[in-house]
């Protein structure tokens, strides 16, 4: 059976969760700043209170849509909106989030996809209403992964923001994914955050080692090169170091790197990714499509570049590689 660490699981439930609305992510968020303040037992009022000041933080600046349906706000959106016409004082707004807020996002939190038993109770339990009680899993990643993963809860409420702005007919953010995901080799512009956003989706690991890859070191490369591929599609785009790509330069890569791809395109294709359409329309609605599409690039590239594989390290293994143990990525075989 495989053994998932606490982070796993917990990335799962950003990751993997099947957002109409953007209340999961700003949960996240909320758990997280209480397991910072040492918070175990949060008295329903108080829980209501940094909810609320995450949603007016974010969008303070940032005043996006928080939900697919272009015909109404959420209830948050909604609460925020009274506060600031002045037609309710800070204090009522937080009683109306005691009351309103958390109906659904507290008791489907800790789901993955639509499966409530693979969590559990992992991260916390409740006394809807009253208190919620964090347990250790929550306070152990939040001191070992603080950074990475308020990082990946920005990125995932970025990229949801784009996806209901696409979803109410703005396309200002419809750029060439060249332009958002190329810019200076690794930059990121537009829809802030991209490149923490992929790294979830990779494991936070380096494609081609498997190894941390850092803030400091990421290169956006094209797995099947571009000089064959002639072209910028996020189905063959991957965050590497900086050293992998340039060791791998234009060769051809090995099949385990081939799928390796084809799984972290299920796993975006698994999510809310807002260029999972992209990925449809390039390579197919199916899984099957799609691997049958990957493959005839794959068998093509071979020709063209003669067979010049390029296998990283004779010392690499699948098997020990994070990104296969992941369980965001064992989920896509269930």
């Amino acid at each position: 059976m495989d053994k998932f660490e606490d982070i796993d699981y917990w990335k799962g439930i950003v990751l993997y969760g099947l957002n109409q609305a953007t209340y999961k992510i700003a949960l996240g968020k909320t758990i997280l700043e209480l397991a910072t303040e040492g918070k175990e037992n949060i008295e329903w009022h108080h829980l209501s209170k940094v909810y609320l000041d995450t949603y007016i933080e974010r969008l303070k600046s940032n005043y996006n849509p928080q939900q697919s349906n272009p015909s109404r706000k959420t209830k948050m959106e909604r609460i925020i909106d009274s506060l600031n016409k002045g037609l309710i004082d800070y204090n009522e707004a937080i009683n109306l989030v005691s009351l309103e807020g958390f109906n659904d996002v507290i008791p489907r939190f800790q789901t993955i996809g639509t499966d409530k038993d693979i969590v559990g109770e992992k991260f916390y339990h409740f006394d809807f209403g009253k208190r919620l009680y964090l347990h250790d899993s929550t306070f152990l990643i939040n001191e070992t992964s603080n950074h990475e993963l308020i990082s990946e809860l920005d990125a995932r409420w970025s990229l949801l923001e784009g996806a209901f702005t696409l979803a109410h007919g703005n396309f200002k953010l419809t750029n060439d994914v060249r332009d958002v995901y190329l810019v200076n080799s690794y930059s990121r512009t537009n829809i802030t955050s991209n490149i923490p956003f992929l790294q979830g989706y990779q494991g936070n690991s380096c494609f081609y080692c498997g190894e941390k890859i850092g803030d400091k070191d990421i290169h956006v490369d094209h797995v099947l090169p571009r000089q064959f591929i002639q072209h910028d599609e996020i189905w063959n785009l991957v965050l590497s170091h900086s050293i992998c790509n340039m060791n791998k330069n234009d060769s051809l890569i090995g099949k385990h790197y081939f799928e390796k791809l084809v799984a972290r395109n299920e796993n975006i294709m698994g999510s809310n990714h807002p260029w999972k359409k992209k990925i449809a329309d390039a390579l197919g609605d199916s899984h099957a499509k799609r691997n049958k599409s990957m493959l005839y690039h794959y068998e093509n590239a071979k020709i063209v570049l003669n067979y010049n594989y390029w296998e990283n390290s004779p010392k690499y293994n699948r098997e020990t590689d994070p990104f296969f143990k992941k369980l965001i990525t064992k989920l896509n075989n269930r």
